[in-house]
């Protein structure tokens, strides 16, 4: 079975406070895109077994989302081994979601595979397990994000209309350093109603709180900003903990 796990920008994200479990609640919309993803394979087989290609990915294949994923799935029901091949196209500590994205669509998929029948409930809790952005690629649909941003409300909201354009500075940011310049605060008006304003209000109206402890790190990734809308951008804004860049364009 081959899958084409996507990617998803952030449009604002606010850190609203510190959990007792040392998470942190946060406010954002997810937004997919589709155009940039990664390529996942996955053959039954007589034992577990993970490769990838494209883009580097560090650390030991056994605590990769995608085999954390079938653990999970095969700890509940008696499903066969698997062989696993990932080419990896998303950039890695980007803000895009490569990794819960490639972990969603490995639930997915195991779930068409073998038949197992799943209920979409069911689907998002063992993504929750998995990690806090999981959960959106399980229906990946807009959503304003809340708690961990693993909680979701539907937006109407359809950007087809505007060109998207997606940097990567070649810089990863490891979430746990981009929270350590972050002050956690609450906003009198929720970011569901603030994007139900015109997209060129945004500007003035839309924030990313981890852009405040990124940029002095890395002001290279605050040039990628500023020069999206020296190019002509209504909104611009890094995604995530970083460090990719967006802008939106009127098509041209």
């Amino acid at each position: 079975m081959l899958v084409f796990p996507n990617a998803k920008i952030n449009i604002g994200l606010r850190v609203v406070e510190k959990r007792a479990d040392s998470f942190h609640n946060i406010e954002s919309i997810f937004y997919p895109v589709f155009d940039l993803f990664d390529v996942l394979e996955i053959l039954e087989s007589k034992e577990l077994s993970f490769t990838s290609s494209g883009i580097e990915i560090p650390g030991s294949s056994k605590y990769n989302l995608c085999v954390q994923a079938f653990e999970l799935v095969r700890s509940d029901f008696d499903i066969p081994f698997v062989t696993i091949h990932l080419h990896k196209v998303i950039p890695i500590g980007a803000g895009l979601g490569g990794g819960s994205a490639d972990a969603a669509f490995m639930l997915k998929a195991l779930n068409e595979l073998f038949n197992l029948n799943l209920t979409l409930d069911q689907l998002v809790n063992y993504a929750q397990k998995l990690g806090s952005d999981c959960a959106f690629f399980i229906q990946n649909k807009p959503v304003y994000a809340f708690n961990k941003g693993d909680e979701f409300k539907n937006v109407e909201l359809d950007l087809t209309s505007y060109q998207l354009k997606i940097e990567y500075p070649n810089i990863h940011i490891v979430t746990k350093e981009a929270y350590r310049g972050i002050v956690p605060l609450s906003s009198k008006q929720s970011l569901k109603d603030i994007i139900s304003k015109p997209i060129e209000d945004w500007k003035t109206l839309v924030e990313n709180d981890f852009e405040k402890s990124v940029f002095p790190l890395h002001p290279s990734i605050e040039n990628l900003k500023n020069q999206m809308y020296s190019d002509g951008a209504i909104f611009a804004s890094m995604t995530g903990s970083g460090s990719a860049v967006f802008g939106l364009f009127e098509k041209r």
